[in-house]
């Protein structure tokens, strides 16, 4: 059985985010990547380049669009 989870490290334990269906003192093999995080000044930059080279009239269109939350909800049938 295969399985992929995100665990955190600490104090020297992986330690899963979820509950493992495993038995007791089962051996497994452990294939470690991980996660990239960003700095909030790396995210702040990422958020500027989303209107770079926008007029104020297209940016003030796409948040107009992204605020109506009809964009975000199916028809009701």
């Amino acid at each position: 059985m295969t399985q992929t989870i995100e665990a955190i490290y600490e104090d020297g334990v992986l330690k899963p985010l979820i509950p493992l269906q495993l038995p007791e003192h089962q051996r497994v093999t452990l294939a470690i990547q991980a996660i990239q995080t960003l700095r909030p000044d790396e995210i702040l930059e990422m958020a500027h380049q989303v209107y770079e080279g926008l007029s104020d009239e297209e940016i003030d269109e796409i948040e107009a669009i992204a605020l109506d939350r009809r964009n975000f909800m199916r028809p009701a049938e």
